[in-house]
C-alpha cells in the first residue's frame, strides 16, 4: 500500500509563487508515476503535471508556463519526494491540489493525465490566491 502526504498550501497574492510537497513510500520495486492534481470547488479534479520515478517530466496545458515538478532525492526506491513550484499564482488557480501516485512507469500521451490511472491519493492541501 502506497502512502501519500502532500504539505505546503496556503493563501497567497495574486502574482506570488508557493512551493507543495509530496511524500510517497511504500512503491513497489521497478518504475512509478507521481503527479499533480488540482480541483476547484464545482469543477472536475485534473491534471498539472506528472513526473517518472527516473526524473522524466511532463506538463499539462493548465499551467505549463508557471510550474515545475522535481524530484528529490531518495535512497530507496520504496519512496520518493516530488515538489510543484507554482509561478506568477493568479485568482483561479485557487483549489484543493493533489498528490498522485502509481506502481508502474506513467502513462504515455494525454492518458497519463487521467486521474483514474492513479491508486494512491493524498489528502489534499489548499491552495488560495487572493487579489
Amino acid at each position: 500500500q502506497v502512502q501519500v502526504a502532500e504539505s505546503g498550501g496556503g493563501s497567497v497574492q495574486a502574482g506570488g509563487s508557493l512551493k507543495l510537497s509530496c511524500a510517497a513510500s511504500g512503491f513497489a520495486l521497478g518504475k512509478h508515476c507521481m503527479a499533480w492534481f488540482r480541483q476547484a470547488p464545482g469543477t472536475e479534479r485534473e491534471a498539472v503535471a506528472v513526473i517518472d520515478s527516473d526524473g522524466s517530466a511532463r506538463y499539462s496545458d493548465s499551467m505549463s508556463d508557471r510550474v515545475t515538478i522535481s524530484q528529490g532525492y531518495s535512497s530507496t526506491n520504496a519512496e520518493d519526494t516530488i515538489y510543484l513550484r507554482m509561478n506568477r499564482l493568479k485568482t483561479e488557480d485557487t483549489a484543493m491540489y493533489y498528490c498522485a501516485a502509481v506502481n508502474g512507469a506513467c502513462a504515455n500521451g494525454r492518458g497519463g493525465y487521467l486521474s483514474t490511472v492513479f491508486f494512491y491519493w493524498g489528502q489534499g492541501t489548499q491552495v488560495t490566491v487572493s487579489s
